[in-house]
């Protein structure tokens, strides 16, 4: 987990379709905060490097043909190294492959489309999300969450609502300020609110407040209870 938000971010590629992993390298190489240091078509040998290459990230097709799919290549990359950022990349919406991994393992994960990373914005916002040990959704899950009507949004407020919406794609608390014409101390005073309406332990180092809020979006809403 990567702390120095001003770091330069290790990042490798798993993808099997040669001409799509060539697009990600060629546009990530575009951004100075990030380095791409080396790319795979499939997860054994992305994992026979991992050691060697130390990256802060991982970029994973979720299909990655034959062999081991996406994610349990990032279990056994996770199983060498906990601590780094997985960004899955999927041609469908199955965010439920999230909230099914290992209660150890929830922190630092990813879930974009394939058509979303089209906007480098997107990638770069799931990309260091994972890396500083968030949970980040892709734009068109979250809003396909909001337009389903179950309790958990329905405790919040609209402004509530909105702000859980910019955390589970991975917007800071300075980005959501900008976004919503609010003060930082705004939008730490409604998480400190949304949290408390989850039952999430805000004030525990552990508890991974804003991992905890994404899944509670994630959920159907009948348990938010994550004490």
């Amino acid at each position: 987990m990567t702390s120095d938000k001003d770091a330069v971010l290790r990042v490798i590629i798993v993808e099997d379709e040669d001409l799509l992993r060539d697009l990600l390298t060629i546009s990530l190489e575009k951004v100075l905060r990030i380095d791409v240091i080396g790319s795979y078509r499939d997860g054994p040998a992305a994992l026979t490097n991992l050691q060697h290459d130390h990256p802060d990230v991982a970029l994973l097709d979720i299909n990655l043909g034959k062999g081991w799919t996406g994610v349990e290549t990032a279990l056994h990359f996770r199983a060498l190294n906990p601590f780094i950022g997985i960004v899955l990349l999927s041609n469908y919406a199955r965010p439920e492959l999230i909230s099914s991994l290992p209660q150890s393992s929830l922190h630092g994960w990813s879930y974009l489309l394939k058509r979303s990373v089209r906007d480098l914005s997107t990638l770069i916002r799931g990309i260091e999300g994972a890396a500083a040990g968030l949970m980040v959704l892709d734009p068109e899950l979250v809003k396909m969450r909001q337009s389903e009507t179950h309790h958990l949004l329905k405790a919040l407020t609209p402004r509530q609502s909105q702000i859980l919406a910019l955390v589970a794609q991975g917007y800071t608390n300075q980005a959501i300020a900008k976004a919503l014409f609010l003060s930082e101390k705004s939008v730490e005073n409604h998480l400190t609110a949304i949290y408390s309406r989850l039952n999430i332990q805000s004030t525990n180092p552990e508890e991974h407040a804003r991992v905890r809020a994404v899944l509670a979006f994630l959920s159907d809403g009948q348990n938010t209870d994550f004490q």
